[in-house]
């Protein structure tokens, strides 16, 4: 019987050390800077729209949904920021994580004064190139003017904590 216990406490301390190791290994490859690929996704209206657009910007790259309370908590702080550093080089980008017609919707009552893109399932496929591993909803990177990707966010991004990570990179 004790002998029972003492392997079945073994593997709950092994099982405990390896998913700590995985945290902490998700977590130094989860800001390591690495170059923000080339894609293109729909607008609202069907048009293609390249990242390249926003080229030479820092740049907050949202994988969100409607069906998303985070997702839609964390909107009006994007918005606020969006406006706050518009003239200083930032702009935030949201790739909605479905179709047109609820997003369309959505901001038919919410307004957004950032561009939405279309993602759907290249949208999913995006996020997971982009660092999400585990399929975070919402997800967020941090691009630098470079553009490079420095800071992989899943999970509701706070505001403050988003702000302290875009001021630095105006300069």
């Amino acid at each position: 019987m004790k002998q029972t216990a003492l392997i079945i406490l073994a593997a709950l301390i092994a099982l405990a050390l390896g998913i700590s190791v995985r945290q902490l290994s998700l977590n130094a490859d989860n800001n390591e800077p690495s170059p923000l690929p080339e894609f293109s996704l729909p607008d609202l209206i069907g048009h293609q729209r390249s990242i390249s657009e926003w080229r030479g910007k820092v740049l907050v790259i949202n994988f969100w949904a409607t069906w998303c309370p985070p997702c839609r908590k964390e909107i009006p702080d994007f918005i606020a920021l969006q406006q706050r550093y518009n003239d200083q080089g930032v702009q935030f980008i949201g790739i909605a994580l479905e179709d047109q017609k609820p997003v369309i919707e959505y901001l038919a009552e919410h307004p957004i004064n950032y561009p939405i893109l279309l993602g759907g399932n290249n949208g999913i496929a995006l996020a997971r190139q982009l660092g999400n591993r585990v399929d975070a909803v919402p997800y967020t990177v941090v691009v630098d003017k470079q553009g490079q990707i420095i800071h992989r966010h899943p999970g509701e991004f706070d505001k403050e904590q988003l702000a302290n990570m875009i001021t630095p990179l105006l300069n």
